[in-house]
């Protein structure tokens, strides 16, 4: 029995000291969120989006107090460590007091590619295009699936398409077929976070799976451009050029960040034309219009526009609900109710990344806290992402939409009528102003004709009330909450 007893002790304390490492996970996560949102007011977005995002998250040894911080490349560590080490050495500090040192280095798991030798015996890079493509051509002519750089879990069958990427989604999917596209190259323009990137790798996937034998090379710009200095510093550009224009489909993502660089320009706008004349397939991703690249060569921004440009829109509120759902899949048997799923797709809008990024931040903590997922608990943690994503909607604007909407005078919102076809408008306005704006119910008040708080109050009880039980209400509700955030 004392053994027994011992055995359920031991096995209580190994459960409870995985809890306690999986809250230390969420904790750390949510602070490194607070310390990255820091740093891209400081450094602007291009110079975020390149060196600080690409970061995760390693573990923090409470004996050393040391943290870890992972990057994918020799490369990405050694310009971070160098540029940003003490920046987010002070920033840890001050998140965590227990955090004394910041450890920045490259990602034990990434791929380790085997050692390769060229025909005049000098050496390539390990992590570049040189040995990546001779890595990728060496699998494909032993007759296995390449997938090098490739994540497995961005593919078609999980891309959620709606009215905003339908376009981009059918394009990619052509591209990927068995049979030869209409256009060559694709260009995919979206903002940050709203899945070109999900559809270059399963671009890659799908042609994988259509051409077993193919030779696929996935990369962004800036790595590009670090492997074309690298192979000229080299003296190898011979190399470099061969075996970048043997690949059958040529994935290159972030193509703005190649902007100004003469000299890649001119190697990129070659290796197109060779691809090209070859009847490879080529897809270029970036967060602007090929027009819009400032500094780019004319010729090649003519080859990047030559083909079909695919736009992703903002996803909308129904295709952000669509997303939401279908990551749930993932966490079942966790209940998720409508309305936390709903608060959710219409507060994080700026992009489909922090969207996701706030479900996956609520789910894990109320599985590692034993808390039901709620409202409440939405507004309770994650208050940076929602604080960041709320559009500045005012009582005006307000207003102005739902007078629009329902056809009468502004001056309706502000008068003593009492008449139904005026009243509910006003109630609506109400609700919305208490549900958009972080005005208090007094203010919100004032600014319907110098009402007292208590009638804002009685107002969204109201709507709340009528949105539950009349459909027509909620669809108008709906339809409003669409315009104000759009």
């Amino acid at each position: 029995m004392v053994h027994r007893n011992d055995k359920a002790r031991a096995t209580r304390r190994h459960a409870d000291e995985h809890l306690m490492e999986d809250a230390e996970a969420v904790n750390l996560a949510a602070d490194w969120a607070d310390i990255s949102q820091g740093l891209r007011k400081d450094l602007g977005h291009q110079l975020h989006s390149q060196w600080i995002k690409p970061i995760q998250l390693g573990s923090l040894d409470r004996e050393s107090g040391t943290l870890d911080l992972f990057l994918p490349t020799e490369f990405s560590a050694n310009w971070v460590r160098d540029r940003f080490h003490d920046r987010l050495q002070l920033a840890w500090k001050i998140a965590r007091s227990e955090v004394r040192k910041v450890n920045i280095q490259v990602h034990p798991g990434r791929r380790q590619l085997p050692e390769l030798r060229i025909d005049d015996g000098r050496r390539p890079a390990n992590d570049g295009v040189s040995a990546l493509a001779m890595a990728t051509g060496a699998i494909a002519d032993a007759g296995f699936t390449s997938s090098v750089g490739l994540d497995p879990t961005l593919t078609f069958a999980a891309f959620v398409t709606g009215e905003a990427n339908v376009l981009a989604c059918n394009a990619a999917q052509r591209m990927a077929a068995i049979e030869a596209p209409q256009f060559s190259p694709l260009y995919l323009k979206a903002a940050t976070g709203q899945g070109k990137t999900h559809l270059l790798h399963a671009i890659g996937h799908g042609y994988l799976h259509a051409h077993p034998r193919a030779r696929i090379f996935y990369c962004s710009a800036e790595r590009f451009m670090v492997e074309f200095v690298q192979a000229l510093k080299a003296n190898q550009m011979i190399e470099f050029k061969a075996r970048l224009r043997s690949f059958d489909l040529l994935l290159v993502d972030d193509i703005q960040f190649i902007i100004g660089k003469a000299s890649a320009q001119e190697e990129l706008l070659y290796t197109i034309d060779a691809l090209l004349a070859e009847g490879k397939r080529l897809v270029f991703a970036a967060d602007r219009a090929p027009q819009s690249l400032d500094g780019v060569e004319p010729r090649l921004l003519s080859r990047l526009s030559m083909g079909l440009v695919a736009d992703i829109q903002a996803a909308d509120i129904e295709l952000r609900k669509k997303i939401l759902v279908s990551k749930l899949t993932r966490f079942a048997p966790l209940d998720v109710p409508e309305d936390v799923v709903d608060f959710l797709a219409r507060t994080i809008t700026r992009n489909v990344r922090e969207l996701v990024g706030g479900l996956n931040k609520l789910v894990a903590y109320a599985q590692l806290t034993g808390q039901q997922v709620s409202l409440q608990l939405a507004e309770e943690q994650l208050t940076d992402i929602l604080s960041a994503n709320r559009r500045r909607i005012t009582i005006d604007e307000i207003q102005r939409t739902v007078c629009q909407f329902y056809r009468i005078d502004r001056a309706e919102m502000s008068s003593k009528r009492r008449a139904r076809a005026v009243v509910r408008p006003r109630q609506v306005a109400m609700y919305l102003s208490k549900v958009l704006t972080p005005r208090s119910y007094p203010e919100i008040g004032r600014k319907f004709g110098g009402r007292d708080h208590s009638t804002v109050i009685h107002a969204v009880r109201l709507i709340e009330d009528l949105r539950a039980r009349d459909a027509d209400i909620d669809g108008d509700v709906r339809s409003l909450l669409r315009q104000l955030e759009s």
